[in-house]
């Protein structure tokens, strides 16, 4: 492991922390994570620093993960399918990200961003609890057929050829498909982020790119943050974690403007 200062390593186990109870809430403790990472380690390769973020995630959000399925309505099979076809998409997407430039990439998804954002701000019905959601039917079939296809495949495209925000368009992506409230679509969206997160992480653990010991430090505090959100969200409700959606979206379009005009 790289020499790190006693305050570095802190202030990097604080924001494993936060990036952990942000990621339970709604997905996106990436944009938290990883720049704390690339800030506390600037003479670190990237590739390690990419490793070492996924070992990191990987713990948080399976603690949220584990926290959702034992206390919320979660429909574990559909999203363990949706996860499995995100991993798919995912190494997709990381095949041909070498030849897709982040400059093209960075507008289109800040428009997005910003349509999704007025839309949360516009709909305050918008993830609210759905009386009879998820019931049988072919309806809902067709609706997890979509999930599997659209969300597992283009947003595990994304993360692989992009890869900022996954979370967060996961949370949106399943609330809108599945018809779910914003706290079921989390915690599902939970269960798609293992997947993916444990596929990439056995990818650079086999490439020799993961810091275990700094990963395995940050993972518990990355665990207790995951965890504490889970709780939180389960406890305050779709109109908490709406809030916390547009904190999140609003902070990704900041952050890629900032990445857009400063790159």
């Amino acid at each position: 492991m790289p020499e790190i200062t006693l305050t570095t390593l802190v202030l990097l186990c604080l924001a494993a922390a936060a990036a952990g109870w942000i990621d339970a809430v709604v997905g996106g403790g990436g944009l938290l994570l990883l720049p704390a990472l690339l800030l506390g380690l600037p003479h670190v390769p990237a590739a390690q620093v990419l490793g070492t973020n996924k070992a990191v995630a990987v713990v948080g959000t399976t603690g949220a993960a584990v926290t959702y399925v034992r206390k919320a309505p979660v429909q574990v099979g559909t999203a363990v399918r949706i996860g499995l076809t995100a991993l798919a998409g995912s190494m997709t997407g990381a095949f041909f990200a070498a030849g897709i430039s982040s400059e093209v990439l960075r507008p289109v998804i800040m428009v997005v961003l910003l349509g999704v954002a007025a839309f949360v701000l516009l709909r305050p019905s918008f993830g609210a609890a759905v009386p009879g959601a998820g019931e049988g039917g072919e309806l809902t079939r067709a609706r997890t057929v979509t999930a599997i296809v659209l969300v597992g495949g283009g947003i595990g495209f994304y993360d692989g050829l992009f890869g900022p925000g996954t979370g967060t368009f996961l949370v949106l992506a399943l609330t809108a498909v599945l018809r779910l409230d914003l706290v079921t679509a989390s915690a599902n969206a939970k269960i798609v982020n293992v997947c993916t997160n444990a596929g990439a992480l056995a990818m650079f653990a086999y490439q020799g790119t993961v810091l275990w010991q700094l990963a395995a430090l940050m993972a518990v505090f990355n665990l207790a943050g995951g965890m504490a959100g889970a709780h939180m969200a389960l406890r305050k409700g779709s109109g908490f974690v709406r809030g916390v959606l547009l904190v999140v979206v609003l902070s990704l379009v900041a952050k890629l403007g900032f990445d857009q005009w400063t790159g």
